[in-house]
């Protein structure tokens, strides 16, 4: 009955922005208003307290979280923006167009590899926004390049906007790992590594997938078949780009997976495609365009990308800049660690604003560790691309103003979303009320009783559900930053419960998110309007459904076989 009552938030949340098209920004403060009503009145969470377990302490706590996240959208889409005002986005786009005129190839270059770096570099939307009208520049229908866009827009999305979404997953649960006895920095390396990996095995198929739709529903002879002779090509994009892409997991951490591999990869990849390597001798390209449907033709005029002859180098230049600083301080962190004595880079993680053990924020702690943020770092190099680059005054105007209003549509539902979770997870009913049946000395949350419900219907299956929750919050929030907010805790809880390696279920979670964005309201619409092919969006939605269910169904099998096979990463006791 309690976990029920728990679950109505979700539930409201769910209704409103799937069945009455709510965005994010509207049902998510709702659904934290019913949330503190039902904490404050069934669980007898004090409304103010000076303990750290009030509803308005953590709503608080919550709003200073979520603005960390905050600050890294708004400068990983102040150098988007930047680099669009200045002209180097324009010659980054000119890059491609000469290197093959093969479709099939057109496709994993711009639509997964340059897609892969635009969503670590900026996330939230951005790959498909971008990747979607160079498509099109290049000769696609503007609803297949929408469609293969948002397809591929899911193996590097856990490690968009520099790590957002697996920093966020990590996040929300750190508080419970600290509680179990675990090793902070080694369970959210073990998370970013095993949320890697399930995207990884999958990345062939979906890329076979995604070329084999162009061939089936846009090619002039409707055969999925037609993706055959680029699979040799497409493996050997794959090993390249999962290469990298473990590697980084492994060693380095969240930020730089998808940044840096889909980089490395993009170069690499160019420069076998011109000496030919593995790619097919006969070019498949569309039919001409008197031939194509109507429905594939883009209903409004998408505006050209602006020209500029910026030398490469130059353009790539905020990029390399932005690697550098943090693949050096991120290192350097780590190794100090692992040495035990620590030394720059460690001083810069440690220094921190906030109200440490002051009670500031009515016994809620909150710390902002800025020197290491990511979204300072996109700042400073977006202030260093203005003399750079030559911009004037108006160019910089439009970036800056353009980030503040596109970050303003994340920061309601990310404020409200955080807010509601802390009320989850800090809710403690008195001991006197806890239901029979919970173990003596539990704190009997409002999470709690929603894993417990959750793992009483599920059992050890809950494996298979995992993904599909994260695949839910993306497909409602349209993000996976938000989808991780929600629900990450949620897994946590249950996999304890059901005696499932927690960094398993919670990477589950991560990489439903990222499957997701394939088929998120949100994305869709944006894809669709930068092609130009509004009113699409259920079509798209209706065709992308397939990949994201096989998807999610190969990180179901890849984490069966680990746990199969013993699989625990920094194991913890379970509940």
């Amino acid at each position: 009955m309690y976990a029920i009552i728990a679950f109505i938030p979700i539930i409201v949340t769910v209704v409103l922005m799937i069945g009455f098209n709510w965005p994010a920004k509207r049902a998510l403060p709702l659904a934290w208003i019913i949330a503190c009503i039902i904490g404050i009145a069934i669980w007898k969470m004090p409304v103010i307290s000076t303990d750290g377990t009030s509803a308005v302490g953590q709503t608080l706590t919550g709003f200073l979280s979520a603005f960390e996240v905050l600050v890294i959208i708004f400068g990983a889409i102040l150098i988007m923006n930047t680099l669009s005002q200045s002209g180097a986005m324009a010659a980054i786009n000119g890059m491609f167009r000469s290197i093959t005129p093969d479709a099939r190839l057109q496709a994993v270059i711009i639509g997964f590899i340059f897609g892969a770096f635009i969503e670590g570099a900026a996330g939230f939307g951005t790959p498909a926004a971008l990747a979607g009208p160079l498509l099109i520049s290049v000769g696609f229908p503007p609803l297949c390049a929408a469609m293969v866009a948002l397809i591929y827009n899911s193996v590097p999305v856990c490690f968009g906007a520099v790590g957002t979404p697996t920093n966020t997953a990590y996040a929300t649960v750190k508080d419970a790992v600290a509680a179990l006895g675990g090793n902070g920095d080694a369970w959210k390396m073990a998370l970013t590594f095993w949320s890697a990996l399930t995207l990884a095995i999958g990345c062939a198929f979906i890329l076979i997938i995604g070329v084999g739709f162009v061939c089936k529903f846009y090619g002039k002879n409707k055969k999925f078949s037609d993706v055959v002779p680029v699979i040799p090509y497409i493996i050997f994009v794959t090993v390249v780009f999962d290469f990298f892409y473990l590697l980084i997991a492994a060693f380095i951490g969240p930020e730089l997976v998808s940044l840096l591999a889909a980089i490395i990869t993009l170069f690499i990849v160019l420069a076998t495609t011109r000496k030919g390597f593995l790619v097919p001798k006969d070019v498949w390209t569309f039919d001409s365009k008197e031939n194509w449907d109507k429905s594939w033709i883009a209903t409004t005029k998408v505006p050209e990308p602006k020209q500029s002859d910026m030398p490469l180098i130059k353009a790539w230049t905020p990029y390399f800049l932005i690697a550098i600083i943090l693949v050096v301080t991120r290192v350097a962190q780590r190794f100090e660690t692992n040495a035990g004595n620590p030394g720059w880079a460690d001083a810069m993680k440690s220094f921190t604003i906030g109200t440490g053990q002051s009670n500031v924020i009515l016994g809620a702690n909150w710390n902002y560790a800025i020197l290491w943020s990511p979204g300072v770092v996109f700042i400073l190099v977006a202030l260093i691309t203005i003399p750079l680059h030559g911009m004037n005054g108006e160019n910089v105007k439009t970036a800056w103003k353009g980030a503040l209003t596109q970050v303003k549509g994340a920061a309601i539902a990310l404020l409200f979303g955080v807010a509601m979770v802390n009320i989850f997870r800090f809710t403690s009913m008195p001991a006197e009320s806890i239901p029979a049946g919970v173990a003596e000395g539990v704190s009997y949350s409002m999470l709690y009783s929603m894993a417990k419900g959750l793992a009483d219907i599920a059992g050890s299956a809950y494996l298979v559900v995992a993904p599909f929750i994260g695949v839910l919050g993306a497909y409602m929030s349209g993000s996976n930053t938000v989808s991780n907010t929600l629900f990450s805790s949620l897994q946590f809880t249950t996999a304890g419960m059901v005696g499932l390696p927690y960094v398993l279920i919670v990477a589950l979670q991560n990489n439903g998110g990222a499957i997701g964005n394939m088929i998120c309201v949100n994305n869709v619409v944006s894809a669709c309007a930068t092609t130009g092919t509004n009113g699409n969006e259920g079509k798209i939605i209706k065709t992308n459904v397939i990949p994201c269910a096989v998807f999610c169904i190969i990180v179901i099998i890849v984490m069966g076989i680990a746990i199969a096979m013993g699989a625990n990463p920094e194991a913890l006791p379970y509940a």
